[in-house]
């Protein structure tokens, strides 16, 4: 009897690497890491100017106070008191908001519409197939009928 050889741990790796879902895990984030960049010049390019015209361009700069003194020093940090720095989460909200947007108008909607395409042309093939099928079917049956009619006949007249 032989032993059954186990695969090597390199050999168990490099399939894990090749996988289809690994690959496309590793295409998504280095899309999505390029992709940032777009979605962070439009929202310091269109969102943050159009919160500008209301207030300010920079969200972090709102809070409120829930413990007083509250100061503020250069660089934003809260330096006394106790504040809520909900415009940070304001405008983390909105470029959350525009990046799944983007995402979705502009990658998941036309994939999903093109599989869409895809399956239908496939499920028309599929059925012009079988269409092609049925009637090849049908004629190869129409010939064994006729050839059975003639073996009856041929056998009566003999």
């Amino acid at each position: 009897m032989s032993a059954k050889k186990e695969p090597s741990v390199w050999n168990g790796f490099k399939a894990f690497l090749m996988r289809g879902n690994v690959v496309d895990l590793a295409v998504a984030v280095v899309i999505g890491a390029a992709f940032t960049n777009i979605v962070n010049a439009v929202v310091k390019g269109i969102i943050n100017p159009l919160v500008g015209a209301i207030g300010t361009q920079n969200l972090d700069n709102y809070s409120s106070c829930l413990k007083a003194p509250c100061g503020r020093s250069a660089n934003g940090t809260a330096n006394s008191g106790v504040q809520i720095l909900w415009g940070s989460v304001l405008g983390a909200t909105l470029t959350f908001v525009t990046t799944a947007a983007v995402v979705y108008f502009l990658m998941v909607l036309p994939m999903s519409k093109y599989l869409a395409r895809q399956a239908a042309r496939r499920a028309a093939r599929e059925g012009t197939k079988e269409v092609v099928q049925v009637s090849e079917l049908e004629v190869l049956k129409e010939i064994r009928d006729a050839l059975l009619a003639q073996r009856g006949s041929g056998n009566h007249e003999r």
